[in-house]
């Protein structure tokens, strides 16, 4: 057994009713890229073949204690809802539904400059995920501000990103079979230019939602996937793409059943706003999607559990981020107004 292997086997293994949406597997991934990484930047290749397409989750996520251990628009309410509370259930989904209209119909009116393949979508946030403790359990994170240069390739790419986080700076690399070309741009590495190529009707971008992703284990198994592709939404309501576009997704989420409004939620970096949320019932945990109540900006979202498990405490945050700064850059390490560093 390889020394890999070995590290791969050791991780712990969580009972799977109480791990939604295949994050544990996605732990897995990000220790294994720790161990394959050096913590010196690279530039993006490409290549002309098309891999196989392994599973890949949104980055904020952290790897657990053990395994780094291992590894060394505003709305007018139709009715007035409590704040969240980390599980209090708001008001009907009606009210959602009218504020997602609202900021679709903002997001269509946002002037966005076209990102070319060869620049680099810069993101600064601060994110912070819960850790695995040995009894089963999870420990909110510790908020820690990250900078992100995302390639925009279309690909194929070994490197998808390059952090800077805890005064150090570290490629994210896919893991990916030796002697694969990389990952291609799409629903799991969303460029500008795919972001660009989904149909900007709501009711087909839907459809085509409903096509691209795949049901993860431990998630409701409604036949829509309703879950898994509010889920995805919201892993990319944080890029950079066209108004077009964004507005379509808006629209796509009002769609979705079980979509609900919250008055009054906050975000990792403190800002007070309003909130779209949606409850995973199987796995009893809730995510919530925050914008700011005066320009119906998206400011970050948070994820917590609604009620007592093994996984730990009601209200318990399982993931956090807040996106403080996007632009667009030309080389790694470059910084908005500033050059590479």
């Amino acid at each position: 057994m390889t020394e890999r292997e070995e590290l791969a086997r050791l991780l712990p293994a969580l009972p799977e009713r109480d791990l939604p949406a295949g994050r544990h597997s996605h732990h897995k991934d990000r220790l294994m890229q720790l161990i394959d990484d050096d913590r010196t930047p690279a530039t993006a290749s490409a290549s002309q073949s098309r891999p196989t397409r392994p599973w890949l989750l949104r980055p904020a996520v952290w790897m657990p204690t053990a395994a780094l251990a291992l590894a060394g628009a505003l709305t007018v309410g139709l009715v007035t809802t409590m704040d969240s509370g980390y599980g209090v259930e708001p008001s009907d989904g009606e009210t959602a539904v009218v504020l997602l209209d609202r900021i679709a119909d903002v997001a269509a009116r946002t002037e966005v400059t076209p990102v070319r393949d060869d620049q680099l979508v810069y993101i600064k946030s601060m994110d912070a995920g819960a850790e695995y403790q040995e009894d089963g359990s999870y420990e909110p994170g510790r908020l820690t501000e990250r900078e992100a240069w995302w390639s925009q390739e279309p690909g194929p790419v070994k490197q998808l990103a390059l952090f800077y986080e805890g005064g150090g700076y570290s490629p994210l690399r896919e893991l990916l079979p030796p002697g694969s070309p990389g990952t291609p741009a799409g629903i799991d590495r969303p460029t500008y230019q795919w972001l660009a190529s989904l149909p900007t009707d709501p009711d087909e971008l839907l459809d085509e939602l409903y096509r691209l992703t795949r049901k993860a284990q431990g998630q409701e198994k409604d036949k829509e996937k309703a879950q898994v592709v509010f889920d995805k939404i919201g892993e990319l309501l944080g890029k950079v793409m066209p108004p077009r576009t964004a507005a379509a997704l808006y629209g796509a989420a009002a769609k979705l059943p079980g979509v609900k409004r919250v008055e009054d939620a906050v975000d990792p970096a403190g800002r007070h706003g309003v909130a779209i949320r949606r409850v995973d019932k199987r796995s009893s945990w809730a995510t919530e999607w925050i914008f700011d109540r005066d320009t119906l900006a998206y400011l970050g979202e948070r994820t917590y559990l609604t009620k007592d498990s093994q996984m730990g405490r009601k209200g318990t945050v399982l993931e956090e981020s807040a996106i403080l700064q996007r632009a667009v850059v030309d080389e790694y390490r470059q910084r908005p107004g500033a050059g590479a560093k």
